[in-house]
Formats: C-alpha cells, structure tokens, sequence
C-alpha cells in the first residue's frame, strides 16, 4: 500500500466526494483522454522511508501525494479542492494494509488552465504510514 492507495482509498469513502466524482473519476497515475469533468488524479510526488539500522516487519514511510483536480468551471474547482481537503487532511488511524496512518496538508498549488480549456489546482497531501518491510 502506498500514499496514493491511502489517499484513493479515503476520497473513494467520502459521500461528498463521490455525489461530485464518481469512482470511475478518481485515478491514480494520469486521467485517461476524454474523460468527464469534474475528475481527480492521485499522484505521488515523493516517498520517504525511516531507516533504521535494523529493518523490522514494517516501515515508517511518508509520501507525498497529489491531488489534482480537472474540473469544468472555477467554481467546480474550487469547490473540489474544499472536498478534497475535508475528506484527507486530518485523518488517522488505519487505511486498507496501512498502520497507523496519518494524513496533513502539504500546500496547495496555483490556479492553472489544463487541457481543453479546463481548471485545474492541486492540493499536496503529507501521507505517514506504517508498511509492510
């Protein structure tokens, strides 16, 4: 399990996110070509293990992660962001295969214009969380 598992796992449990994206619209990796608006694209940035000089069964990793939202209308956008924020930032406790996982904010990015005229913005997420060795 990775930050992007977790964080996918936590928009895809959120009634709010969904009645706005439906699962099919939140992705890992890139958006497929066409797809409808508003979606989500969960990307890791950066992964971070705690090292020790002796690996036990499992491992503190922190990841970086991405959120980037594609959406219509600024207002979409906007609107997104907050819902993305609302269902992540905060959260602990265990996720999926995931430890004692806990998730903060981590900036978010400019408004920027992305593909087909569409608005775009990205909320960073810090994502610690005890692996698997």
């Amino acid at each position: 399990m990775t930050g992007v598992d977790i964080i996918g796992a936590l928009l895809c449990d959120d009634q709010a996110v969904l009645d706005m994206h439906t699962a099919e619209r939140i992705k890992a990796g890139a958006l497929p070509d066409g797809v409808v608006l508003p979606a989500l694209l969960v990307r890791l940035v950066s992964s971070v293990e705690r090292q020790s000089l002796k690996r036990g069964g499992s491992v503190r990793t922190v990841d970086r992660i991405a959120v980037t939202v594609r959406a219509k209308t600024y207002d979409q956008q906007t609107t997104a962001i907050r819902l993305v924020r609302k269902a992540c930032a905060g959260r602990t406790g265990d996720v999926g295969e995931a430890k004692s996982v806990s998730v903060l904010t981590a900036g978010a990015g400019p408004d920027a214009r992305g593909p087909g005229n569409s608005f775009e913005q990205t909320q960073d997420f810090r994502v610690s969380f005890d692996a698997p060795a």
